[in-house]
Protein backbone atom coordinates (compact mmCIF):
# COMPACT_ATOMS: atom_id res chain seq x y z
CA UNK A 1 0.00 0.00 0.00
CA UNK A 2 2.87 2.41 0.83
CA UNK A 3 4.43 1.65 -2.53
CA UNK A 4 1.12 2.29 -4.34
CA UNK A 5 0.61 5.59 -2.49
CA UNK A 6 4.14 6.68 -3.38
CA UNK A 7 3.56 5.91 -7.05
CA UNK A 8 0.24 7.78 -7.05
CA UNK A 9 1.83 10.77 -5.31
CA UNK A 10 4.67 10.83 -7.81
CA UNK A 11 2.23 10.72 -10.71
CA UNK A 12 0.19 13.51 -9.14
CA UNK A 13 3.25 15.72 -8.66
CA UNK A 14 4.39 14.96 -12.20
CA UNK A 15 1.08 16.04 -13.69
CA UNK A 16 0.40 19.11 -11.52
CA UNK A 17 2.42 21.70 -13.51
CA UNK A 18 0.67 20.89 -16.78
CA UNK A 19 -2.74 20.83 -15.13
CA UNK A 20 -2.12 24.07 -13.24
CA UNK A 21 -1.09 26.05 -16.32
CA UNK A 22 -4.29 27.28 -17.95
CA UNK A 23 -4.26 27.94 -21.68
CA UNK A 24 -3.20 31.50 -22.48
CA UNK A 25 -5.85 33.24 -24.52
CA UNK A 26 -4.74 36.83 -23.96
CA UNK A 27 -1.60 38.95 -24.18
CA UNK A 28 -0.90 42.32 -22.55
CA UNK A 29 1.63 44.55 -24.30
CA UNK A 30 3.14 47.72 -22.85
CA UNK A 31 3.71 50.76 -25.07
CA UNK A 32 5.24 54.13 -24.28
CA UNK A 33 2.87 56.16 -26.50
CA UNK A 34 -0.81 56.48 -27.34
CA UNK A 35 -1.93 57.35 -30.89
CA UNK A 36 -3.02 60.90 -31.68
CA UNK A 37 -5.68 59.37 -33.98
CA UNK A 38 -6.62 56.00 -35.48
CA UNK A 39 -7.16 56.90 -39.13
CA UNK A 40 -4.64 54.85 -41.17
CA UNK A 41 -4.12 57.48 -43.90
CA UNK A 42 -3.76 60.55 -41.65
CA UNK A 43 -0.40 61.28 -40.02
CA UNK A 44 2.31 58.77 -39.24
CA UNK A 45 2.95 57.91 -35.60
CA UNK A 46 4.72 54.89 -34.21
CA UNK A 47 2.01 54.00 -31.69
CA UNK A 48 -0.70 54.08 -34.34
CA UNK A 49 1.37 52.05 -36.81
CA UNK A 50 2.03 49.39 -34.17
CA UNK A 51 -1.60 49.13 -33.03
CA UNK A 52 -3.09 49.17 -36.52
CA UNK A 53 -0.61 46.47 -37.56
CA UNK A 54 -2.86 44.03 -35.66
CA UNK A 55 -6.11 45.40 -37.05
CA UNK A 56 -5.48 46.67 -40.58
CA UNK A 57 -3.43 45.05 -43.29
CA UNK A 58 -1.71 46.97 -46.08
CA UNK A 59 -1.54 45.52 -49.56
CA UNK A 60 2.27 45.34 -49.40
CA UNK A 61 4.95 45.83 -46.76
CA UNK A 62 8.68 45.37 -46.22
CA UNK A 63 9.44 42.19 -44.27
CA UNK A 64 12.13 41.43 -41.71
CA UNK A 65 14.65 40.90 -44.51
CA UNK A 66 13.87 44.42 -45.81
CA UNK A 67 12.28 42.98 -48.94
CA UNK A 68 8.98 44.16 -50.42
CA UNK A 69 6.33 41.48 -49.87
CA UNK A 70 2.61 40.87 -50.32
CA UNK A 71 0.39 41.16 -47.25
CA UNK A 72 -3.09 41.45 -48.75
CA UNK A 73 -2.17 40.70 -52.36
CA UNK A 74 -1.46 37.41 -54.08
CA UNK A 75 1.72 38.47 -55.91
CA UNK A 76 3.91 41.54 -56.25
CA UNK A 77 3.42 43.46 -59.51
CA UNK A 78 6.40 43.52 -61.86
CA UNK A 79 7.20 44.40 -65.44
CA UNK A 80 8.11 40.74 -65.91
CA UNK A 81 4.79 39.25 -64.76
CA UNK A 82 2.74 41.87 -66.62
CA UNK A 83 1.06 43.43 -63.59
CA UNK A 84 3.15 46.56 -64.23
CA UNK A 85 3.13 48.08 -67.71
CA UNK A 86 5.05 51.12 -68.94
CA UNK A 87 2.83 53.64 -70.71
CA UNK A 88 2.57 57.27 -71.75
CA UNK A 89 0.39 59.61 -69.71
CA UNK A 90 -2.30 61.75 -71.38
CA UNK A 91 0.08 64.71 -71.34
CA UNK A 92 2.88 62.73 -73.00
CA UNK A 93 5.06 61.86 -69.99
CA UNK A 94 6.50 58.42 -69.17
CA UNK A 95 4.12 56.65 -66.81
CA UNK A 96 3.29 53.23 -65.47
CA UNK A 97 0.13 51.21 -64.90
CA UNK A 98 0.27 48.91 -61.88
CA UNK A 99 -2.27 46.24 -60.91
CA UNK A 100 -2.47 44.51 -57.55
CA UNK A 101 -4.33 41.22 -57.25
CA UNK A 102 -6.09 41.23 -53.87
CA UNK A 103 -6.72 38.29 -51.57
CA UNK A 104 -10.26 37.03 -52.30
CA UNK A 105 -10.89 36.20 -48.60
CA UNK A 106 -10.12 39.75 -47.35
CA UNK A 107 -13.03 41.08 -45.28
CA UNK A 108 -13.86 43.87 -42.89
CA UNK A 109 -14.67 42.97 -39.31
CA UNK A 110 -18.42 42.92 -39.98
CA UNK A 111 -18.01 40.30 -42.70
CA UNK A 112 -18.29 42.70 -45.64
CA UNK A 113 -15.66 42.02 -48.33
CA UNK A 114 -12.90 44.55 -48.93
CA UNK A 115 -13.72 45.82 -52.42
CA UNK A 116 -12.10 48.05 -55.04
CA UNK A 117 -14.63 50.72 -54.05
CA UNK A 118 -12.91 50.97 -50.66
CA UNK A 119 -9.67 51.74 -52.47
CA UNK A 120 -11.39 54.11 -54.87
CA UNK A 121 -12.78 56.16 -51.99
CA UNK A 122 -9.38 56.27 -50.23
CA UNK A 123 -7.81 57.45 -53.50
CA UNK A 124 -10.46 60.13 -54.08
CA UNK A 125 -10.16 61.43 -50.52
CA UNK A 126 -6.38 61.56 -50.86
CA UNK A 127 -6.64 63.42 -54.17
CA UNK A 128 -8.81 66.09 -52.50
CA UNK A 129 -5.91 67.85 -50.81
CA UNK A 130 -8.12 69.86 -48.46
CA UNK A 131 -8.76 66.56 -46.67
CA UNK A 132 -5.15 66.41 -45.50
CA UNK A 133 -4.39 62.75 -46.20
CA UNK A 134 -0.84 61.68 -46.86
CA UNK A 135 1.61 60.95 -48.38
CA UNK A 136 0.56 63.77 -50.71
CA UNK A 137 3.03 62.89 -53.48
CA UNK A 138 1.49 59.43 -53.89
CA UNK A 139 -1.95 60.93 -54.52
CA UNK A 140 -0.54 63.54 -56.87
CA UNK A 141 1.18 60.90 -58.95
CA UNK A 142 -1.66 58.34 -59.02
CA UNK A 143 -3.83 60.20 -61.50
CA UNK A 144 -6.29 57.42 -62.45
CA UNK A 145 -7.94 54.54 -60.60
CA UNK A 146 -9.48 51.48 -62.25
CA UNK A 147 -10.68 48.03 -61.31
CA UNK A 148 -11.20 45.18 -63.77
CA UNK A 149 -12.45 42.63 -61.23
CA UNK A 150 -13.79 42.39 -57.65
CA UNK A 151 -10.31 41.37 -56.47
CA UNK A 152 -7.95 43.72 -58.30
CA UNK A 153 -7.12 47.41 -58.38
CA UNK A 154 -5.13 49.36 -60.95
CA UNK A 155 -3.46 52.73 -60.53
CA UNK A 156 -1.98 54.84 -63.31
CA UNK A 157 1.04 56.90 -62.20
CA UNK A 158 2.47 59.89 -64.03
CA UNK A 159 6.04 58.75 -63.30
CA UNK A 160 7.95 55.48 -63.21
CA UNK A 161 9.61 54.90 -59.85
CA UNK A 162 11.88 52.12 -58.62
CA UNK A 163 9.43 51.21 -55.84
CA UNK A 164 6.34 51.01 -58.07
CA UNK A 165 5.29 47.61 -56.63
CA UNK A 166 4.82 48.95 -53.10
CA UNK A 167 1.46 50.13 -51.79
CA UNK A 168 2.22 50.12 -48.08
CA UNK A 169 1.06 53.60 -47.08
CA UNK A 170 -2.15 53.53 -49.14
CA UNK A 171 -4.81 51.78 -47.09
CA UNK A 172 -8.38 51.00 -48.20
CA UNK A 173 -11.14 52.70 -46.21
CA UNK A 174 -14.66 51.22 -45.80
CA UNK A 175 -16.41 53.42 -48.34
CA UNK A 176 -19.95 52.69 -47.15
CA UNK A 177 -19.02 54.17 -43.76
CA UNK A 178 -16.41 56.81 -44.52
CA UNK A 179 -17.58 58.29 -47.81
CA UNK A 180 -20.79 59.93 -46.45
CA UNK A 181 -18.78 61.51 -43.62
CA UNK A 182 -16.17 62.80 -46.04
CA UNK A 183 -18.68 64.14 -48.56
CA UNK A 184 -20.51 66.05 -45.81
CA UNK A 185 -17.39 68.00 -44.75
CA UNK A 186 -14.10 67.30 -46.50
CA UNK A 187 -12.06 69.88 -44.61
CA UNK A 188 -13.02 68.50 -41.19
CA UNK A 189 -12.97 64.83 -42.16
CA UNK A 190 -9.76 64.34 -40.16
CA UNK A 191 -11.65 64.76 -36.88
CA UNK A 192 -15.07 63.44 -37.97
CA UNK A 193 -13.99 60.14 -39.49
CA UNK A 194 -15.51 57.03 -37.91
CA UNK A 195 -11.97 56.06 -36.92
CA UNK A 196 -12.17 59.01 -34.50
CA UNK A 197 -15.87 59.07 -33.57
CA UNK A 198 -16.71 55.34 -33.66
CA UNK A 199 -13.33 53.71 -33.15
CA UNK A 200 -14.70 50.35 -31.98
CA UNK A 201 -16.85 49.83 -35.08
CA UNK A 202 -15.81 46.36 -36.29
CA UNK A 203 -16.40 47.37 -39.92
CA UNK A 204 -13.34 49.67 -39.82
CA UNK A 205 -10.81 46.82 -39.54
CA UNK A 206 -9.71 44.05 -41.87
CA UNK A 207 -6.79 42.40 -40.08
CA UNK A 208 -6.70 39.37 -37.76
CA UNK A 209 -7.87 41.62 -34.89
CA UNK A 210 -10.28 44.50 -34.51
CA UNK A 211 -10.30 47.32 -31.97
CA UNK A 212 -12.95 46.38 -29.41
CA UNK A 213 -12.38 49.04 -26.74
CA UNK A 214 -10.35 52.21 -26.24
CA UNK A 215 -9.38 54.12 -23.13
CA UNK A 216 -8.13 57.46 -24.49
CA UNK A 217 -4.54 58.00 -23.46
CA UNK A 218 -4.43 54.70 -21.57
CA UNK A 219 -4.93 51.72 -23.83
CA UNK A 220 -6.63 49.72 -26.54
CA UNK A 221 -8.22 46.27 -26.43
CA UNK A 222 -8.10 44.07 -29.53
CA UNK A 223 -10.31 41.06 -30.17
CA UNK A 224 -10.15 38.47 -32.91
CA UNK A 225 -11.78 39.43 -36.18
CA UNK A 226 -14.20 36.51 -36.72
CA UNK A 227 -14.17 37.19 -40.46
CA UNK A 228 -10.41 37.03 -40.83
CA UNK A 229 -9.56 34.57 -43.61
CA UNK A 230 -5.86 34.08 -42.94
CA UNK A 231 -4.02 31.93 -40.37
CA UNK A 232 -5.68 32.08 -36.96
CA UNK A 233 -3.86 34.18 -34.37
CA UNK A 234 -2.89 32.56 -31.06
CA UNK A 235 -4.74 34.94 -28.74
CA UNK A 236 -8.42 35.74 -28.41
CA UNK A 237 -7.59 39.12 -26.96
CA UNK A 238 -4.62 41.49 -26.96
CA UNK A 239 -4.48 44.45 -24.62
CA UNK A 240 -2.22 47.35 -25.51
CA UNK A 241 -1.49 49.40 -22.41
CA UNK A 242 0.03 52.87 -22.75
CA UNK A 243 2.47 53.83 -20.00
CA UNK A 244 4.20 57.05 -21.00
CA UNK A 245 6.64 56.99 -18.06
CA UNK A 246 9.46 54.51 -18.66
CA UNK A 247 9.99 53.74 -14.99
CA UNK A 248 6.30 52.93 -14.55
CA UNK A 249 6.37 50.80 -17.71
CA UNK A 250 9.20 48.70 -16.24
CA UNK A 251 7.42 48.46 -12.89
CA UNK A 252 4.26 47.11 -14.50
CA UNK A 253 6.30 44.53 -16.41
CA UNK A 254 7.97 43.34 -13.21
CA UNK A 255 4.63 43.24 -11.39
CA UNK A 256 3.14 41.02 -14.09
CA UNK A 257 0.57 43.62 -15.11
CA UNK A 258 1.91 43.47 -18.66
CA UNK A 259 3.43 40.45 -20.41
CA UNK A 260 5.80 42.14 -22.86
CA UNK A 261 7.12 45.53 -23.90
CA UNK A 262 7.01 46.35 -27.61
CA UNK A 263 10.52 47.12 -28.75
CA UNK A 264 9.25 49.48 -31.41
CA UNK A 265 8.16 51.97 -28.75
CA UNK A 266 8.97 50.65 -25.32
CA UNK A 267 11.96 50.77 -23.00
CA UNK A 268 15.10 52.66 -23.99
CA UNK A 269 18.09 50.47 -24.73
CA UNK A 270 20.06 51.26 -21.59
CA UNK A 271 17.04 50.69 -19.35
CA UNK A 272 16.40 47.32 -20.99
CA UNK A 273 20.01 46.16 -20.63
CA UNK A 274 19.98 47.12 -16.94
CA UNK A 275 16.70 45.25 -16.49
CA UNK A 276 18.17 42.17 -18.17
CA UNK A 277 21.10 42.18 -15.75
CA UNK A 278 18.75 42.37 -12.76
CA UNK A 279 16.15 39.82 -13.85
CA UNK A 280 18.34 37.04 -15.22
CA UNK A 281 16.29 34.62 -17.31
CA UNK A 282 12.83 35.81 -16.31
CA UNK A 283 12.27 37.50 -19.70
CA UNK A 284 13.65 37.15 -23.21
CA UNK A 285 15.50 40.20 -24.53
CA UNK A 286 16.20 40.99 -28.16
CA UNK A 287 18.12 44.04 -29.40
CA UNK A 288 17.36 44.96 -32.98
CA UNK A 289 19.20 47.70 -34.92
CA UNK A 290 17.13 49.34 -37.60
CA UNK A 291 15.77 52.35 -39.40
CA UNK A 292 14.77 54.41 -36.38
CA UNK A 293 16.58 57.72 -36.56
CA UNK A 294 16.74 59.91 -33.45
CA UNK A 295 17.20 63.56 -34.36
CA UNK A 296 16.26 67.13 -33.48
CA UNK A 297 14.05 69.07 -35.88
CA UNK A 298 14.82 72.80 -35.91
CA UNK A 299 12.16 75.37 -36.72
CA UNK A 300 13.85 77.36 -39.47
CA UNK A 301 11.29 80.15 -39.17
CA UNK A 302 12.84 80.98 -35.82
CA UNK A 303 15.35 83.80 -36.61
CA UNK A 304 17.84 82.35 -34.14
CA UNK A 305 17.98 79.04 -36.03
CA UNK A 306 17.60 80.37 -39.57
CA UNK A 307 21.38 80.79 -39.97
CA UNK A 308 23.07 77.56 -41.07
CA UNK A 309 26.20 78.43 -39.08
CA UNK A 310 24.20 78.38 -35.84
CA UNK A 311 22.84 74.93 -36.67
CA UNK A 312 26.31 73.63 -37.50
CA UNK A 313 27.64 75.11 -34.24
CA UNK A 314 24.98 73.28 -32.24
CA UNK A 315 26.01 69.95 -33.76
CA UNK A 316 29.75 70.58 -33.27
CA UNK A 317 29.04 71.37 -29.60
CA UNK A 318 27.08 68.13 -29.05
CA UNK A 319 29.35 65.27 -27.96
CA UNK A 320 27.09 62.55 -29.34
CA UNK A 321 29.73 59.83 -29.00
CA UNK A 322 30.02 60.55 -25.29
CA UNK A 323 26.23 60.47 -24.87
CA UNK A 324 26.03 57.12 -26.67
CA UNK A 325 28.83 55.76 -24.46
CA UNK A 326 27.33 57.07 -21.20
CA UNK A 327 23.66 56.35 -21.75
CA UNK A 328 23.65 53.44 -24.19
CA UNK A 329 26.86 51.57 -23.44
CA UNK A 330 28.04 52.32 -26.98
CA UNK A 331 25.17 50.26 -28.43
CA UNK A 332 23.67 53.05 -30.57
CA UNK A 333 25.37 54.23 -33.77
CA UNK A 334 26.07 57.96 -34.03
CA UNK A 335 24.16 59.27 -37.07
CA UNK A 336 25.58 61.65 -39.65
CA UNK A 337 22.25 61.90 -41.45
CA UNK A 338 18.88 60.23 -41.82
CA UNK A 339 20.06 57.29 -43.96
CA UNK A 340 21.17 54.19 -42.07
CA UNK A 341 24.63 52.78 -42.97
CA UNK A 342 22.97 49.42 -43.71
CA UNK A 343 20.64 51.05 -46.24
CA UNK A 344 21.44 50.73 -49.94
CA UNK A 345 21.35 54.51 -50.37
CA UNK A 346 23.88 55.36 -47.65
CA UNK A 347 26.76 57.66 -48.64
CA UNK A 348 29.95 57.12 -46.58
CA UNK A 349 31.29 60.49 -47.75
CA UNK A 350 28.61 62.51 -46.00
CA UNK A 351 29.91 65.61 -44.10
CA UNK A 352 30.47 64.86 -40.43
CA UNK A 353 30.50 67.07 -37.33
CA UNK A 354 32.91 65.75 -34.71
CA UNK A 355 32.73 67.20 -31.21
CA UNK A 356 34.61 70.50 -31.54
CA UNK A 357 33.52 73.31 -29.17
CA UNK A 358 36.20 75.65 -30.54
CA UNK A 359 34.81 75.30 -34.06
CA UNK A 360 31.29 75.81 -32.66
CA UNK A 361 32.32 79.09 -30.99
CA UNK A 362 34.01 80.29 -34.19
CA UNK A 363 30.86 79.61 -36.20
CA UNK A 364 28.75 81.58 -33.74
CA UNK A 365 31.22 84.45 -33.89
CA UNK A 366 30.93 84.42 -37.71
CA UNK A 367 27.15 84.49 -37.43
CA UNK A 368 27.28 87.63 -35.28
CA UNK A 369 26.54 86.05 -31.92
CA UNK A 370 29.09 87.40 -29.45
CA UNK A 371 29.66 86.46 -25.81
CA UNK A 372 27.99 88.73 -23.30
CA UNK A 373 26.99 89.02 -19.66
CA UNK A 374 26.20 85.75 -17.96
CA UNK A 375 28.02 83.78 -20.64
CA UNK A 376 25.11 83.95 -23.09
CA UNK A 377 25.68 85.08 -26.65
CA UNK A 378 23.85 88.08 -28.05
CA UNK A 379 23.43 89.57 -31.48
CA UNK A 380 23.80 93.21 -32.49
CA UNK A 381 20.24 93.92 -31.34
CA UNK A 382 21.03 92.59 -27.86
CA UNK A 383 18.86 89.47 -28.24
CA UNK A 384 20.11 86.30 -26.54
CA UNK A 385 20.83 83.10 -28.44
CA UNK A 386 18.02 81.08 -26.88
CA UNK A 387 15.19 78.81 -28.01
CA UNK A 388 12.70 76.26 -26.68
CA UNK A 389 13.85 72.63 -26.69
CA UNK A 390 11.03 70.06 -26.59
CA UNK A 391 10.53 66.30 -26.56
CA UNK A 392 8.12 63.64 -25.29
CA UNK A 393 7.48 64.02 -21.56
CA UNK A 394 7.98 60.86 -19.50
CA UNK A 395 10.64 59.41 -21.78
CA UNK A 396 13.45 59.25 -19.26
CA UNK A 397 16.19 58.76 -21.81
CA UNK A 398 15.17 61.67 -24.01
CA UNK A 399 14.87 63.88 -20.96
CA UNK A 400 18.39 62.88 -19.92
CA UNK A 401 19.68 63.59 -23.43
CA UNK A 402 17.97 67.00 -23.28
CA UNK A 403 19.69 67.88 -20.05
CA UNK A 404 23.09 66.81 -21.37
CA UNK A 405 22.71 68.67 -24.66
CA UNK A 406 21.42 71.80 -22.96
CA UNK A 407 24.50 71.72 -20.71
CA UNK A 408 26.85 71.27 -23.66
CA UNK A 409 25.23 74.14 -25.54
CA UNK A 410 25.43 76.32 -22.44
CA UNK A 411 29.23 76.09 -22.59
CA UNK A 412 29.21 77.84 -25.98
CA UNK A 413 26.73 80.51 -24.87
CA UNK A 414 23.46 78.97 -26.09
CA UNK A 415 20.38 78.81 -23.86
CA UNK A 416 18.11 75.84 -24.70
CA UNK A 417 14.95 76.14 -22.60
CA UNK A 418 13.48 72.70 -21.89
CA UNK A 419 9.70 72.40 -22.27
CA UNK A 420 8.10 68.99 -22.79
CA UNK A 421 4.64 67.59 -23.50
CA UNK A 422 2.94 64.16 -23.43
CA UNK A 423 3.54 62.31 -26.73
CA UNK A 424 -0.04 62.52 -27.97
CA UNK A 425 -0.01 66.33 -27.56
CA UNK A 426 3.56 66.77 -28.74
CA UNK A 427 2.96 64.88 -32.01
CA UNK A 428 -0.69 65.70 -32.75
CA UNK A 429 -0.61 69.43 -32.02
CA UNK A 430 2.87 70.80 -31.50
CA UNK A 431 5.10 69.06 -34.04
CA UNK A 432 2.59 68.22 -36.78
CA UNK A 433 1.28 71.81 -36.75
CA UNK A 434 4.79 73.29 -36.42
CA UNK A 435 4.01 75.01 -33.15
CA UNK A 436 7.33 74.20 -31.51
CA UNK A 437 9.33 77.39 -31.12
CA UNK A 438 12.82 76.10 -31.67
CA UNK A 439 13.89 72.45 -31.40
CA UNK A 440 11.89 69.21 -31.23
CA UNK A 441 13.60 65.91 -30.47
CA UNK A 442 11.93 62.69 -31.67
CA UNK A 443 12.54 59.79 -34.06
CA UNK A 444 11.67 59.04 -37.66
CA UNK A 445 11.05 55.42 -38.63
CA UNK A 446 11.47 54.67 -42.32
CA UNK A 447 11.46 51.79 -44.77
CA UNK A 448 14.48 50.54 -46.78
CA UNK A 449 15.75 53.03 -49.40
CA UNK A 450 12.94 55.40 -48.51
CA UNK A 451 13.18 58.71 -50.43
CA UNK A 452 12.59 61.36 -47.71
CA UNK A 453 10.25 63.52 -49.75
CA UNK A 454 7.66 64.04 -47.04
CA UNK A 455 10.20 65.39 -44.52
CA UNK A 456 12.54 67.40 -46.81
CA UNK A 457 10.73 68.54 -49.97
CA UNK A 458 9.49 72.13 -49.88
CA UNK A 459 6.06 71.01 -51.15
CA UNK A 460 5.65 68.95 -47.97
CA UNK A 461 5.88 71.81 -45.47
CA UNK A 462 2.95 71.35 -43.10
CA UNK A 463 0.63 74.36 -43.25
CA UNK A 464 -2.96 75.17 -42.30
CA UNK A 465 -3.77 75.63 -46.00
CA UNK A 466 -2.75 71.98 -46.57
CA UNK A 467 -4.70 70.89 -43.49
CA UNK A 468 -1.32 70.01 -41.96
CA UNK A 469 -0.51 67.18 -44.36
CA UNK A 470 3.19 66.71 -45.05
CA UNK A 471 5.94 66.13 -42.51
CA UNK A 472 8.46 68.83 -43.39
CA UNK A 473 8.15 70.25 -39.90
CA UNK A 474 11.34 72.32 -40.10
CA UNK A 475 10.12 74.46 -43.01
CA UNK A 476 13.21 73.54 -45.01
CA UNK A 477 13.36 74.84 -48.60
CA UNK A 478 16.17 74.08 -51.05
CA UNK A 479 15.75 73.86 -54.82
CA UNK A 480 18.60 71.37 -55.30
CA UNK A 481 17.25 69.09 -52.58
CA UNK A 482 13.83 69.23 -54.23
CA UNK A 483 15.40 68.30 -57.57
CA UNK A 484 17.28 65.34 -56.15
CA UNK A 485 14.23 64.08 -54.26
CA UNK A 486 12.20 64.26 -57.46
CA UNK A 487 14.91 62.54 -59.52
CA UNK A 488 15.69 59.68 -57.13
CA UNK A 489 12.45 57.67 -57.44
CA UNK A 490 12.57 57.88 -61.25
CA UNK A 491 15.93 56.11 -61.56
CA UNK A 492 15.29 52.37 -61.82
CA UNK A 493 18.99 51.45 -61.93
CA UNK A 494 20.28 51.06 -58.35
CA UNK A 495 23.85 51.92 -59.39
CA UNK A 496 22.72 55.16 -61.00
CA UNK A 497 20.74 56.09 -57.87
CA UNK A 498 23.87 56.11 -55.71
CA UNK A 499 25.24 59.50 -56.88
CA UNK A 500 21.78 61.00 -56.43
CA UNK A 501 21.62 59.64 -52.90
CA UNK A 502 25.12 60.99 -52.25
CA UNK A 503 24.23 64.47 -53.50
CA UNK A 504 21.09 64.58 -51.39
CA UNK A 505 22.76 63.46 -48.18
CA UNK A 506 25.73 65.79 -48.57
CA UNK A 507 23.58 68.85 -49.20
CA UNK A 508 21.22 68.14 -46.30
CA UNK A 509 24.16 67.38 -43.99
CA UNK A 510 25.62 70.79 -44.88
CA UNK A 511 22.37 72.69 -44.33
CA UNK A 512 21.31 70.72 -41.20
CA UNK A 513 17.59 71.49 -41.01
CA UNK A 514 17.67 68.73 -38.39
CA UNK A 515 20.46 67.69 -36.06
CA UNK A 516 21.23 63.94 -36.43
CA UNK A 517 21.82 62.12 -33.15
CA UNK A 518 21.93 58.31 -33.59
CA UNK A 519 20.37 55.31 -35.29
CA UNK A 520 18.46 53.50 -32.61
CA UNK A 521 18.48 49.86 -31.63
CA UNK A 522 15.12 48.70 -30.29
CA UNK A 523 14.95 46.67 -27.09
CA UNK A 524 12.25 43.97 -27.22
CA UNK A 525 11.23 42.33 -23.94
CA UNK A 526 9.13 39.16 -24.27
CA UNK A 527 7.86 36.55 -21.81
CA UNK A 528 9.65 33.23 -21.98
CA UNK A 529 6.47 31.54 -23.18
CA UNK A 530 6.04 33.68 -26.32
CA UNK A 531 7.54 32.69 -29.68
CA UNK A 532 7.36 33.97 -33.24
CA UNK A 533 7.74 37.74 -32.79
CA UNK A 534 10.04 38.93 -35.57
CA UNK A 535 11.26 42.54 -35.29
CA UNK A 536 11.77 44.19 -38.67
CA UNK A 537 13.84 47.27 -37.82
CA UNK A 538 11.69 49.58 -39.96
CA UNK A 539 8.24 51.17 -40.16
CA UNK A 540 6.37 47.97 -41.02
CA UNK A 541 6.28 46.73 -37.45
CA UNK A 542 6.26 43.19 -36.05
CA UNK A 543 2.53 43.48 -35.24
CA UNK A 544 1.77 43.00 -38.95
CA UNK A 545 2.87 39.37 -38.56
CA UNK A 546 0.95 38.65 -35.34
CA UNK A 547 -0.48 35.42 -36.81
CA UNK A 548 3.04 33.96 -36.46
CA UNK A 549 3.10 34.60 -32.69
CA UNK A 550 2.68 31.43 -30.62
CA UNK A 551 2.61 30.27 -27.00
CA UNK A 552 5.32 27.74 -26.20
Amino acid sequence: MRHLLAVLLALLLFTLPAAAQAPRDSLVIGLSQYPSNFHPNIENMAAKAYILGFALHPVTAYDAEWKQSCIACTRLPSLENGDAVLETTPDGKPGIRVTWQLRPDWKWGDGTPVTPEDFRFAWEAGRAFETGLGPAEFYRSAYRFESASPHSITLHFDKVTFDYAGLGQFQPLPARIERPIWEADRANYRTRSAYETDTTNAALYNGPYRIAAVQPGAGVTLERNPHWGGPAPAFNRIQLRTVENNAALEAQLLAGQIDMVAGELGLPLEQATALQRRTGGRFRFHYNPGLTYEHIDLNLENPVLADRRVRQALLHAADRAQIVARLFGGQQEVAHGGVHPRDAGFDPGIPQYPFDPARARALLDEAGWTSGAGGLRRNAAGETLSFDFMTTAGNRTREQVQQILAGMWKTIGVDARIRNEPPRVFFAETVSKRRYGGAAMFAWVSSPENVPRTILHSDEIATAARNWSGQNYTGYKDAEVDRLIEALPLELDANKRRPLWAGLQRRVATDLPSLPLWHRSDAHVWPQWLDGVTPTGHQNYSSLWVTQWRVR
